[in-house]
Formats: structure tokens, sequence, C-alpha cells
């Protein structure tokens, strides 16, 4: 079963108190975009095997939204973050450098 920390009220979560929310860090498209921007907005996504950025809610406990950093092979989570950043903080980009040499977020920000 996958367990996030909720970054903002601490809580250790299982997946069934959380609601997905698909891929984390993408850049919304403004009003007024031509459509091909906003159909790659809306329908292209990433579904990497290894590393991948998530948003989740805590649904069941203080509401919010934040961003984890897990790999989709073996549901290894990296850490947990606030939604309102852009980047994965340095310390998970450090983490999933130690578990997967070479791994870089330039590769995916």
């Amino acid at each position: 079963m996958l367990i996030l920390t909720c970054p903002y009220c601490g809580v250790a979560a299982d997946e069934t108190e959380l609601t997905p929310g698909g891929e984390a860090h993408l850049t919304r498209e403004a009003p007024g975009s031509d459509d091909a921007a906003f159909e790659a907005y809306l329908f292209q996504r990433e579904n990497p095997k290894g590393v991948h950025f998530e948003r989740w809610r805590h649904s069941y406990g203080c509401g919010k939204w934040f961003h984890a950093a897990r790999c989709t092979q073996t549901l290894q989570v990296y850490g947990t973050y606030p939604a309102q950043t852009s980047a994965p903080p340095q310390a998970i980009c450090d983490k999933i450098s130690g578990a997967r040499p070479g791994w870089s977020w330039r590769l995916f920000g």
C-alpha cells in the first residue's frame, strides 16, 4: 500500500485517505492560448517507468494539495512537499540521485 506523509499536517496517510491529482509541475495554459498548446496541456502526460512527480490531496485529513516524488516501479517514496513549490526540494533530488545514480531534475524540470 502506498503511504505518503502530508507536508502540511505531518500525517502519514495511506492511499485510501488521499486523492490522486495527476502529474505535478505542469505549465497551465492561460486563456487565449492556441489550441495545440491547450490540447497538449490536457492530454499529453508523462507515464514514466521510474521516478515520477505527482499531485495528491489529503482528502480525509487537512484537505490540502501536495506533491510527491516516487518510483512507479517500486512504489518507493522519496518525499513529499507543498504544492506551491515549482520544483522539488534539493533534499528530495539528492535522495533520488542517491538511489538512482545519474538521475537529474534537469531531465524532468
